[in-house]
């Protein structure tokens, strides 16, 4: 039985920037956007407390907390610090699974100080972060990914939770249906409205009705409401794209509402996209209509994006009249692609674990 770690930081791009600038601690402060016009990519907890989050737009972030404070996002310095953090990763274990700068799975069922203790060991990576960054994390561990994701939600911020395998069929059975990682918004509210308010309610749906129900993501629904996760940490994880999209209450027809909306998810797609830390060259946007017929534009660029406005011409100049249609857009997406490895010639290396 393997051993996971999932660590999470606590509002990473926020706290960098409290951290940096004294003047910003203990006040709600967004990181991107401005007070009229963008979207917030990172909130403060202070900001939190307000209903700000990431992915809003800020004018309504600015409606919802009047004090909040516009900070420009500085990618280069959140990277510094990732990589701090995953130097604190690789004293424990080579297995290391990076989600993105501010979080990241670790197997440490063998480790490379023979420490036989995931909590202890957890809380020693939490303690190191904090000695070297100043920023707090929150760790879970369990017996799987699914779980040890799970369990670092439970505390936050600087929290610590463990989910033992004896534990996890109980726990499941009382945890509320959207707290499950995997199972989106939508479809929380559709598996409601089905009578699925709980992990037990999920455990009594057949994997047969489950599969009927929401397709290929059945199986998983009816694994993770058992604690079954069989995915491995895995230390190469290729990336092929990254992407935002949006679908909107009601179809869009006109030119400059279009473009008002790719505007904003262009600005996600690009944090996003820095925030993973490769350039790409091909970018793509993907518009789904009222019928449910989808069409998608892609261009690949002489040169990698590194800037938004590069990523905004690029995307507007894939768009035209002429993908107005009378059934209107449902859904609007924004993707970059075709990313520039930095050495393709290092091959990964797979670990062999003594048990």
């Amino acid at each position: 039985m393997r051993k996971i770690i999932h660590v999470d930081m606590d509002a990473f791009y926020a706290s960098v920037e409290q951290h940096d600038n004294p003047e910003l601690k203990g006040k709600p402060i967004a990181v991107g956007g401005s007070i009229d016009r963008g979207v917030v990519a990172a909130a403060s907890y202070e900001a939190r407390t307000y209903g700000v989050k990431s992915a809003m737009p800020s004018s309504i972030a600015a409606r919802r907390c009047p004090q909040l404070i516009f900070v420009k996002p500085r990618f280069e310095r959140y990277k510094e610090i990732s990589q701090q953090i995953r130097e604190v990763f690789f004293e424990y274990t080579d297995l290391v699974e990076p989600l993105s700068l501010d979080e990241a799975y670790l197997d440490v069922t063998q480790t490379k100080i023979g420490l036989p203790s995931a909590t202890i060991i957890a809380k020693e990576i939490k303690d190191k972060i904090k000695s070297r960054t100043g920023l707090t994390a929150s760790a879970g561990i369990s017996y799987c990914k699914f779980l040890a994701k799970t369990a670092s939600d439970v505390k936050k911020p600087d929290g610590l939770f463990v989910i033992l395998p004896e534990e996890a069929e109980g726990y499941l059975k009382k945890m509320p249906i959207h707290q499950f990682h995997g199972i989106g918004k939508a479809t929380a509210e559709k598996m409601k409205v089905a009578g699925i308010f709980t992990g037990n309610d999920l455990r009594k749906k057949s994997l047969e009705d489950l599969t009927r129900r929401y397709g290929k993501a059945g199986a998983y629904y009816y694994n993770i409401c058992r604690g079954i996760d069989d995915r491995e940490v895995k230390q190469n994880r290729e990336r092929k794209s990254v992407s935002a999209e949006r679908t909107f209450d009601r179809n869009i027809i006109r030119m400059p509402e279009i473009t008002q909306e790719l505007e904003r998810i262009i600005q996600i797609t690009f944090e996003r996209y820095k925030k993973f830390g490769l350039p790409g060259k091909t970018v793509t946007v993907k518009i789904k209509y009222g019928d449910f017929q989808q069409i998608t534009r892609s261009d690949t660029l002489n040169q990698p994006i590194e800037e938004m406005h590069q990523l905004q011409n690029a995307i507007l100049s894939l768009v035209d009249q002429k993908i107005i249609r009378e059934e209107g857009i449902r859904l609007l997406g924004v993707g970059i692609s075709n990313f520039q490895r930095k050495d393709r010639s290092l091959e990964p290396t797979q670990l062999t674990l003594n048990f």
